[in-house]
Formats: C-alpha cells, structure tokens, sequence
C-alpha cells in the first residue's frame, strides 16, 4: 500500500474541498499519523478519532498536537460508539474518515454502519473510505491469494515468520468487499454521489467519497 500517495492525495483533496474551518470524525483512526500529515496546513477545526487500541492513541493524540483544532479520543470499539453516536445527537460532522478499518467487518455489519453515518453528517457532508476492496466478481479466496502473492512479492524485509503472521492475520480479519456493493449500500442508505478519488494498480486499495444531500434534499 501507498500510504505517502494516498494520504497526499487525502491532503490536496482536503484543501480543494474544504475552505472553511471543519470537523471531522475518524472511525478507527489507529494512531492517526497518516491522518495528522493530510490535516497539516488545512482548515480542520475539530477532530474525534475512535479505536480499540489504547496504546494507539495515545499516539494518536501526539500526533495531533501540532494541528490547530480540538482533538479529542475515544477507545472503544466502532460499532458500539456509531450507535451512541447518533442516539445522543449532540454533533455532526463535515466529514467522517474510515481508512483500512470496515474491511474488518462482516457485510451485515457494513451495511449497518452505512445506515448509520449519514445522521453522523451535516447537510452535504462527505464520508471518506480508504480501504481496500475486492475486484467485481472476485471471490474472497481469490482476493487473498492475489493480496498475499503481492505482499509476498513486494515486502521484502519480511522474514518468513513475519510473513506467516501477516498472512494469518489476513486471512483470519480481511473481509473485503466489492466497490459497487459499498456503491449499493451508499445509495441504499441515502447517500446522494459516490466517486472514486484513488485506486492503486494492483486493484486492491481505493478511496471512495459518499456525499450526504443537501438541506434542500433531505
């Protein structure tokens, strides 16, 4: 994965598209270094990021400390704070991230997050997926094997037991889907345009934008 190109990919986007001081949610944001780099020099004026991972954030809000904005962190697990989320109603957001996270979930648990961001969203608010993705009419058995022939090809400074835990790991977590099926569940769920705005060459990784309507159309 490319992450210096996506995430500067990330960057410009941000600053093309968001001209006025923003707020942003981030589900599963790790320790947000790629996140804090594609933030620098905009206008984000509030960030919340959430994870499992109490170690992550604590460097995650480390990372955030030279940007501008109110940061706060929450650990817990991502479905559960989507629900509390919208059942409190106390906030919005200009724009939710989810990078290399809901491929961890089952579809139904996809689909149940997709119904459940655009009441996260402001009035023509965006989500952004960075993730990766199965080709169209690729089964999961032949993504693996297709990801985990690259990995082995291209991360060299594995040794073979690192290796081993890598592909366990995939194979156990990676549930990816296609993008016409998060296409499908975007339109399900009320999302009114849906574009690609990065997708690698070996056809595994993607960032996709779902907007929400506007005032006019809800």
């Amino acid at each position: 994965m490319k992450h210096q190109e996506i995430y500067g990919i990330l960057h410009q986007w941000l600053v093309n598209n968001f001209q006025k001081p923003f707020s942003m949610l981030e589900l599963g944001c790790g320790d947000a270094s790629f996140t804090a780099q594609a933030l620098s020099n905009t206008t984000i004026a509030s960030y919340q990021g959430i994870d499992l991972s109490e170690a992550a954030l604590l460097i995650a809000q480390s990372n955030m400390e030279p940007l501008p904005c109110r940061a706060t962190f929450t650990q817990g697990e991502l479905l559960e704070y989507v629900v509390e989320l919208v059942q409190k109603q106390q906030e919005n957001f200009d724009l939710i991230l989810s990078s290399f996270a809901l491929h961890h979930l089952s579809f139904e648990q996809k689909d149940f997050v997709m119904g459940k961001l655009l009441h996260l969203l402001k009035n023509g608010g965006i989500f952004l997926l960075i993730d990766v993705f199965r080709s169209e009419n690729e089964k999961r058995e032949d993504y693996l094997k297709r990801y985990l022939e690259d990995v082995h090809k291209n991360w060299s400074q594995l040794t073979h037991q690192e290796y081993s835990l890598v592909e366990e790991h995939i194979r156990k977590s990676d549930f990816p889907e296609t993008q016409s099926i998060f296409y499908s569940l975007a339109t399900k769920h009320g999302f009114t345009r849906k574009e690609c705005l990065y997708h690698d060459t070996l056809d595994t990784t993607q960032m996709l934008c779902f907007y929400a309507p506007t005032c006019e159309m809800r």
